[in-house]
C-alpha cells in the first residue's frame, strides 16, 4: 500500500520547489490570461456591435488592458462608498438599483478616462454609456455575493 505522503514546501528540496513555484505562477498567468481575454473578446464584439472605431488590434489590447487596471482601482473605491451607502437599506430592489448606479458610474468613469487619453479609440457618449450598463449588469450578474441567495 502506498504511504500517504504528507510534503511540506518546507521539507521539500530545490527543484522540487522550484517546480512547485513555477507551476503556481503559471496557474496565475493561465487565470488571469483568461480573464483578460474574456474582457478581450467581450469588448471586441461590444465595439463591433455598436461601430466603435479604432486603428489597430494593438490600440484595442491597449484599451483593454488600462480599463481592467483602471477598472480594478476605480472599483476598489466604489465597492467601498457602495458599502457604506446601503448599510441601513433593506430593499433588495432598492440595493440592486444603488448598485446598478454604482456599478454604471464607475464604469462609465473609467472608459471615458481611458477614451480621452487613447486618441486611437474613439467612444462616443452614448456609446460609453451603453458599455458602462452592459458591464454593470454582467458584473452584477457574474458576482458570487451570498447576501443575494
Amino acid at each position: 500500500m502506498p504511504e500517504n505522503k504528507n510534503d511540506s514546501f518546507r521539507d521539500m528540496n530545490i527543484k522540487e520547489k522550484m517546480t512547485t513555484v513555477a507551476g503556481i505562477v503559471f496557474l496565475i498567468i493561465l487565470v488571469v490570461g483568461f480573464v483578460m481575454g474574456l474582457y478581450f473578446f467581450g469588448l471586441v464584439g461590444v465595439f463591433e456591435l455598436l461601430g466603435v472605431q479604432y486603428e489597430s488590434i494593438r490600440s484595442l489590447v491597449v484599451f483593454v488592458v488600462s480599463f481592467f487596471i483602471l477598472g480594478i482601482i476605480v472599483e476598489l473605491f466604489f465597492k467601498a462608498i457602495f458599502e457604506l451607502s446601503v448599510r441601513n437599506i433593506t430593499g433588495k430592489i432598492k440595493v440592486f438599483f444603488i448598485r446598478i448606479s454604482f456599478e454604471g458610474t464607475s464604469n462609465l468613469l473609467v472608459l471615458f478616462a481611458v477614451d480621452e487619453v487613447m486618441k486611437s479609440i474613439t467612444l462616443s457618449l452614448k456609446t460609453e454609456i451603453i458599455i458602462a450598463l452592459l458591464l454593470a449588469i454582467i458584473e452584477i450578474v457574474f458576482d458570487d455575493d451570498k447576501e443575494i441567495s
